[in-house]
């Protein structure tokens, strides 16, 4: 019996009634567009919206969750399988009554689990969907093994992008290299682009335009579109204070933006947990599953 027929089977076992947090996860296809600080300061306004809020910090070895906030967790989700640490233990507490997990040095750490490994990592899937209301994932940047496994085994993606011809370029070529995949199932992956740095809205919708022309007419995939934040100095200034711009600087462009993004996610939100894959459980299934054959 491999990983995930392990892994579904103890899921199956579950005899209480499940509660599944709703995952979405964020990511881009360069570095250097601000998808952490939208994870960070999304999740604060999703909290505001009285929401348990939880972030992955899924972009291994770079830990930027961590950088921004200026707090270095104990421990991450690798101590919990392999060093016998606590749910609870591993969830640092952030600013804005959000938590944050530390992914560790990568999943590809969770390949070889044996069968008690494979039963704490349900239970920790499981207290994690059923601690948080929302669970965000903030992956690396650009189109590794490890990035398309968390886009292919999630069903809600946020994929952030500016304005600049390399940032569109990088995410068209992430679309496809997603579409690319032999896992890749238009029917269960919702894509969202989220302008970010725009200088007016006209801009951010235009960003939008251009790179859901190309991707429908080359690649057949569809897109939403979230709107896009505000390029706004005080991000930067929030940023070199280590404080989330939704804490620091409220009222400005950029917060607000992000409230209002939060705001209309949360109006979807029934939708989307019904039509997810199951949760962090779900997710951690399939790349299990991906990963065994």
């Amino acid at each position: 019996m491999d990983q995930a027929e392990q892994l579904r089977n103890l899921i199956k076992q579950q005899n209480r009634q499940q509660h599944l947090a709703r995952v979405i996860t964020v990511t881009s296809g360069k570095g250097g567009v601000g998808k952490s600080n939208i994870s960070l300061n999304l999740a604060i306004s999703f909290s505001r919206l009285r929401k348990k809020v939880v972030i992955l910090d899924a972009d291994f070895g770079l830990a930027n969750i961590e950088v921004m906030l200026g707090i270095r967790p104990r421990y991450s989700l690798a101590d919990v399988i392999f060093r016998g640490r606590s749910v609870s233990e591993i969830i640092t507490k952030g600013p804005g009554n959000i938590g944050f997990v530390s992914g560790g040095s990568g999943i590809h750490e969770l390949t070889e689990l044996n069968g008690d490994q494979i039963r704490l990592l349900v239970n920790v899937m499981y207290q994690l969907d059923s601690i948080a209301d929302i669970v965000i994932i903030d992956t690396g940047a650009g189109i590794s093994g490890n990035v398309m496994e968390m886009i292919l085994s999630s069903s809600e993606i946020l994929l952030v992008a500016t304005p600049e011809p390399a940032s569109i370029t990088d995410a068209y070529v992430l679309l496809k290299t997603l579409k690319n995949q032999e896992d890749y199932n238009e029917d269960i992956l919702k894509i969202r682009l989220l302008g970010n740095r725009a200088q007016s809205r006209a801009e951010g919708k235009e960003l939008y335009d251009k790179l859901n022309s190309v991707v429908g007419r080359f690649l057949g995939m569809k897109m939403d579109y979230m709107g896009a934040v505000p390029y706004d100095s005080y991000l930067q200034k929030a940023v070199m204070k280590q404080r989330p711009v939704c804490l620091a600087y409220p009222d400005s462009p950029s917060a607000k933006a992000l409230q209002d993004l939060a705001v209309i996610l949360n109006s979807q939100s029934n939708r989307m947990i019904a039509a997810s894959g199951g949760g962090l459980s779900g997710i951690f299934t399939k790349i299990l599953h991906s990963r065994s054959r």
